[in-house]
């Protein structure tokens, strides 16, 4: 007997038929969309990666401000 995995659980108790589809093996007949939401979930996971490295870049670019600013102030007090 082969383990059940949380996803097919999840598969079955959303859509039964889908469920006895993908289980027999049985191809789907909406390639077209599913191709397209492949692709829109390609292009939102660049995004959220872009704009991740992007907030990475600016803290250091604060935090090299931040300690810029600290050193000519206590360069200047000198």
């Amino acid at each position: 007997m082969r383990p059940i995995r949380s996803s097919e659980i999840g598969s079955y108790l959303y859509c039964r038929r889908a469920w006895w589809y993908r289980k027999t093996g049985t191809p789907s007949e909406n390639q077209a969309e599913l191709s397209a939401g492949t692709e829109l979930h390609s292009r939102h996971g660049r995004q959220v990666l872009a704009a991740a490295l992007t907030r990475t870049v600016g803290l250091i670019l604060l935090l090299a401000a931040i300690l810029t600013l600290v050193a000519y102030l206590a360069f200047r007090w000198l």
